[in-house]
């Protein structure tokens, strides 16, 4: 969780660009970002793979008024509607988007070549039919920031009670470390999104950071298997509540235009 899903950045500008505030260049490059390219693939209309501007503008002449994240775990389709097809590709990507407005999806795909240093990454998204139905388990923006503000206190109770380096200084310079790279590199969220979402982001991804150095930094003062499993306990429950933080925080852009158009 130390960088942002691919999904999350195809959703934030895909919906900046329907919304018209950001042109189609803008919004490719910051989705594809440090990838080499990316392609939709299965578009309605289209016999192979396409572009990624081609494909946004086709989505939006099928009907597509916004588009939102998944985040699917074993045991928690987060975010999707099915059908069953289409949730067991987004669970092996572990990251989809669902599209608001036509009963499609996007799965991605990812090719690397290279040698380390100098990959080569290419991503193909799979364009499917998608279940039109509520996401499932997403909260609200402000049950996702009071769920994850209380999560992590929980969390840093335990694990530092249990002598785990990721709840030390350590951590907290690793977690500093990395928000100032993301700062200098690149904004939170696309424009339009509301200030509490890209709120819910940056603790989603603060929560993220310190779940990755607590697992990295092996076990820790954690000896004994009753400690590990307690570590492990902790972990888990904010990993997933920092999960359900980020869809809600990359679906509040459709979210909001939903309740507007009400």
């Amino acid at each position: 969780m130390l960088s942002e899903p691919r999904s999350g950045q195809l959703a934030a500008w895909g919906n900046a660009l329907l919304a018209g505030l950001v042109s189609p260049d803008d919004a490719v490059l910051a989705i594809v970002g440090d990838d080499a390219v990316h392609r939709v693939e299965g578009l309605p209309g289209e016999s192979g793979p396409v572009g990624l501007t081609l494909a946004l503008g086709r989505l939006r002449g099928l009907g597509v008024t916004g588009l939102r994240v998944a985040l699917p775990a074993p045991g928690h389709p987060l975010g999707l509607s099915g059908p069953p097809e289409f949730n067991a590709r987004a669970l092996e990507a572990e990251e989809a988007v669902v599209c608001h407005g036509a009963a499609l999806g996007l799965v991605p795909e990812v090719y690397e070549a290279g040698p380390a240093g100098d990959v080569h990454v290419e991503v193909v998204w799979h364009c499917l039919a998608v279940r039109e139905a509520p996401p499932a388990d997403v909260p609200s923006l402000g049950e996702a920031e009071r769920e994850l503000a209380e999560a992590l206190r929980e969390a840093t109770e335990v694990l530092s009670r249990l002598d785990v380096a990721g709840s030390g200084p350590v951590a907290a310079a690793a977690i500093d470390a990395y928000r100032a790279r993301a700062e200098r590199g690149r904004e939170v969220l696309a424009p339009g999104y509301p200030p509490r979402a890209v709120r819910v982001l940056e603790l989603a991804q603060r929560v993220g950071m310190l779940i990755s150095v607590a697992y990295e930094s092996g076990h820790g003062g954690a000896v004994s298997a009753s400690e590990m499993a307690a570590r492990g306990e902790a972990l888990r429950p904010v990993e997933r509540t920092a999960r359900r933080a980020q869809v809600a925080a990359y679906n509040a852009f459709v979210e909001e235009r939903e309740r507007g158009a009400r």
